[in-house]
């Protein structure tokens, strides 16, 4: 059986035309891989770089936390060893106060209280209170620190914060 070469031309013309079919699908399918590697790999790229700007964003709030934490612990060990001398005697609180020349205390009154004239020194029952607001006041202060030194130091920092503009801020709704 011998095949002619016009039966044989068309047949290979058709096994040409189904290999270039076949190549031209493997290339689109190379094509479409090589797209999605290199997606991945631009993706992988972005979460690394923001698994690192996280970190150091996360190191940053425990430096802060630390410092805030150790400046707090120091001002509530003053304040408790200021509280152990008012108790035991060795240190006294002071009020800081003037009274007037010419006040509501009458002249007769004064020259017989001229024995009381000592300092004036805020009264026992008061001192409790006085260290509790000591103690208020220094964690308040190093929480206002702490959160300003926070947004400072990390917010702003931030590339999310960065790329913020408000693009929308001066723009008027449609009426």
């Amino acid at each position: 059986m011998t095949f002619s070469s016009l039966r044989l031309a068309p047949l290979v013309l058709l096994l040409t035309l189904l290999l270039w079919l076949a190549f031209d699908r493997v290339t689109d399918q190379r094509d479409d891989a090589r797209r999605e590697r290199d997606s991945a790999q631009w993706e992988v790229n972005g979460l690394r770089e923001a698994a690192r700007i996280s970190g150091e964003m996360l190191a940053e709030r425990d430096a802060i936390d630390q410092r805030n934490t150790q400046e707090l612990t120091d001002a509530r060990t003053k304040n408790d060893r200021l509280r152990g001398a008012v108790y035991d005697g060795t240190g006294r609180l002071h009020v800081r106060a003037a009274c007037p020349a010419g006040g509501s205390v009458p002249a007769t009154a004064g020259a017989a209280r001229v024995v009381d004239a000592e300092r004036p020194e805020l009264a026992a029952d008061a001192r409790p209170d006085y260290f509790t607001l000591r103690d208020q006041l220094a964690l308040s202060r190093q929480m206002i620190l702490g959160l300003q030194q926070y947004v400072r130091d990390v917010c702003e920092r931030s590339p999310a914060h960065q790329d913020t503009t408000l693009p929308n801020l001066n723009k008027r709704a449609p009426q």
